[in-house]
């Protein structure tokens, strides 16, 4: 039977709809950053399926990445740690000497102020690693001059996030002379002391952080240290949990 142009034309329709069907499946198999390469597995940070190339290229660049996003833990089990000596290392305060005998020493220090760190970061899930880095570089930049001229100088700029990383720190400072105060009569607590704990705290940051923008390693390995939100100021039975970057 001859077929005619109605009949044609409606061919012609379901094949264009047909071939429309199949470039629509094709692009929704298409990762959600690139729309280039194959999706292979879901970002929970775009809540769509993305390829492994942009996963590991914008993981805690450009993307948000959750703690529990499998992906990112297999990441930071194969990242190797970073070493002191293949950082700036102006960066570290080089002329701020920390040994064994300060650690065992300041120990409750130490603790108290890493506590202030996670504090921050628990009450604010958009703080990074370099949030928490630049807060403690500009407060040792700070004791640095007061330990060394008795000048006080404030140097925690003008980003607020930076600022309340900064006033929880002091605070915590405050509380620990109170409580040298309250326990001895006297507070032994030295601004040279505060400096090299935060230093002693930066120091170990670097090494523990990707280095990303949006990377929040150091984050997580401060809430594994303290995984409830209790003071250790008055802990003084505790047992060590400190760790000391390796150089």
């Amino acid at each position: 039977m001859p077929t005619t142009d109605d009949q044609r034309l409606t061919t012609n329709d379901q094949r264009r709809f047909s071939r429309d069907i199949i470039n629509l499946g094709a692009r929704h198999l298409t990762c959600a950053i690139c729309e280039k390469r194959k999706e292979k597995r879901f970002c929970p940070a775009v809540h769509g399926r993305i390829c492994p190339q942009c996963c590991g290229e914008q993981r805690e660049v450009t993307l948000d990445c959750p703690s529990g996003c499998v992906y990112l833990q297999q990441a930071r089990q194969h990242e190797r740690q970073r070493s002191l000596e293949t950082l700036d290392r102006n960066s570290l305060f080089p002329n701020v000497d920390i040994g064994d005998q300060f650690l065992y020493e300041q120990e409750h220090l130490i603790l108290g102020l890493s506590f202030a760190l996670a504090k921050c970061a628990k009450a604010d899930p958009c703080i990074c690693d370099s949030d928490l880095l630049a807060a403690l570089t500009s407060l040792a930049t700070s004791y640095e001059t007061l330990a060394t001229s008795g000048l006080h100088y404030e140097s925690t700029g003008t980003n607020i996030v930076h600022q309340a990383i900064a006033a929880e720190i002091q605070t915590m400072v405050k509380e620990f002379r109170e409580a040298e105060q309250k326990h001895s009569g006297r507070t032994r607590l030295r601004d040279s002391d505060v400096l090299r704990t935060l230093v002693f705290l930066l120091r170990l940051g670097l090494t523990r952080t990707s280095g990303r923008p949006k990377g929040r390693a150091f984050v997580e390995f401060l809430f594994q240290q303290f995984p409830k939100q209790e003071s250790v100021i008055a802990a003084p039975d505790e047992a060590s949990r400190i760790i000391v970057p390796q150089p």
